[in-house]
């Protein structure tokens, strides 16, 4: 069982505690971000742009975040485990959302989930919190709605937009979301946000005033060469990883690897043996 729970997370915002929170997609990253101490790992539905080459998310479909959320739940043995919902496993009806969600925590070995969308998905959010299933809010830019929205930007920066935001995270709280992602929002209305709702906040383009920080790992050890401007990069692995590769190639192709320190051996007597 997972040492971080939603009742650590309450905690953590009541003593202002930040919680750091990034996406894994397979055992390797999800053991090492585990083992630094990162509070949450999202199986986000990233992987579908990140890792299977998608221009959005919405080709995801139920199973492939449930093959990497398997992967993912092996590596992971303290931090929480969250599984992102695709598109159209939990919008159709609550009935549906909550056997998917289930299956994500009975199959995938997840202690929790994210669904994104505000007011019009509480009454979902709430059928399946109640039957003892931990949610994770989205809203402000969903990926999922990008059509919808009209692109990848800023959400909730006019009036109208701001209340509307404002009433969907007092909806999701009210609905019983463990935590709420605010994804690229004005900073001065996720600080109000995050002031005003119960539960923690994890922002990402959101700014400071969050009660957490979530990022895309491949964006952070930059993997990614073009990025959000909310994205820091703390490395460049893109370029290290090239020095490495081009290293290989050389040595391969100029016969200096493998060296006889790389092989294994055997003596002359077994060969001779072998060869009759």
């Amino acid at each position: 069982m997972s040492e971080v729970t939603v009742i650590k997370l309450r905690e953590m915002k009541k003593n202002q505690e930040k919680i750091t929170m990034l996406t894994a997609y397979d055992y390797l990253m999800a053991r090492i971000l585990d083992e630094c101490g990162v509070e949450l790992i999202l199986v986000g539905d990233s992987l579908g742009m990140v890792v299977l080459g998608y221009e959005t998310t919405l080709p995801v479909n139920f199973e492939d975040v449930l093959y990497h959320t398997k992967a993912v739940a092996r590596g992971a043995k303290r931090a929480m485990v969250i599984a992102d919902m695709p598109f159209l496993t939990y919008q159709v009806t609550p009935e549906e959302a909550l056997k998917n969600a289930g299956r994500y925590l009975k199959e995938g070995g997840a202690q929790g989930v994210k669904m994104e969308g505000g007011v019009e998905m509480a009454e979902t959010i709430e059928r399946v919190v109640k039957a003892g299933i931990p949610v994770m809010g989205h809203i402000g830019l969903t990926p999922q709605a990008v059509h919808q929205l009209g692109g990848f930007k800023v959400q909730g920066g006019d009036v109208e937009k701001g209340k509307k935001l404002l009433e969907d995270a007092k909806a999701l709280d009210e609905a019983g979301v463990f935590s709420l992602v605010l994804e690229c929002i004005p900073y001065p209305l996720a600080r109000e946000i995050t002031r005003t709702v119960s539960i923690p906040t994890i922002g990402i383009g959101a700014g400071p005033f969050c009660d957490g920080q979530v990022l895309v790992i491949q964006d952070l050890v930059g993997f990614s060469e073009k990025v959000p401007k909310f994205v820091k990069k703390y490395t460049s692995l893109n370029e290290e990883v090239r020095k490495a590769v081009g290293a290989y190639m050389r040595e391969v192709k100029e016969g200096k690897f493998p060296s006889l320190e790389n092989s294994y051996s055997m003596s002359e007597e077994t060969l001779k043996a072998i060869l009759g």
